[in-house]
């Protein structure tokens, strides 16, 4: 583990403070696991992403796409 300083406004320090005394820890870990989640979090969020972007449709098809003008006039036909 590592010991960093934070520097923060007088109201999120007590805000903290107070948050910690709530949850029956410390300041400083606290801090670590509100970091800690956030990590995760955005880890989360990076590979959804990453998987959304790689997601290959299903039945695509091996053609051109229609244009749009072909899509709308194909259902004002017959």
């Amino acid at each position: 583990m590592r010991n960093v300083t934070v520097t923060m406004e007088d109201s999120v320090a007590e805000w903290a403070r107070l948050e910690a005394a709530r949850r029956n820890t410390s300041v400083s870990r606290l801090i670590g696991e509100m970091l800690a989640e956030k990590m995760r979090h955005d880890d989360a969020y990076e590979r959804a992403m990453r998987e959304a972007l790689e997601f290959k449709s299903f039945g695509a098809s091996e053609g051109r796409y229609p244009t749009r003008a072909e899509t709308y006039t194909r259902g004002q036909r017959g």
